[in-house]
């Protein structure tokens, strides 16, 4: 396991988390960097990622406005800075790398199905 998500939590709705993805022996500054969440007995859903540059961005629509991704690469660690939490927000979130940030980069990452190198995750629970 190369990277590893932190900083989930319990919160109300409407309250805020920042999530952190570390790369243990990994320079995460040569890939861009996806964020995914997976509720138990559901599929794993791509959320947002940012290019190794972190000049692009994606998010899907149920997060734009709310999440923000970002990386700073001197300290190898990218973040998901996660305002307005809503109940459907709970899940477990996870970071792994790819060649490149998008709609279809995400879809590969899944298809590709390492999911053993994507860590454990990191539990945000949110509460009404």
């Amino acid at each position: 396991v190369q990277l590893q998500a932190s900083g989930g939590g319990l919160v109300e709705a409407g309250e805020s988390l920042t999530l952190s993805c570390t790369g243990s022996a990994l320079r995460l500054d040569d890939y861009a960097v996806l964020w995914f969440r997976q509720v138990p007995g559901k599929e794993r859903e791509g959320v947002s990622c940012i290019s190794d540059s972190g000049g692009s961005t994606y998010y899907i629509d149920s997060v734009k406005g709310r999440f923000t991704v970002s990386r700073d690469n001197a300290k190898n660690k990218v973040y998901l800075q996660m305002n307005s939490l809503k109940r459907v927000d709970t899940a477990v979130y996870y970071c792994t790398t790819w060649s490149y940030c998008s709609k279809h980069g995400m879809e590969m990452a899944l298809a590709a199905d390492d999911f053993d190198s994507w860590g454990q995750g990191t539990l945000v629970t949110v509460s009404s």
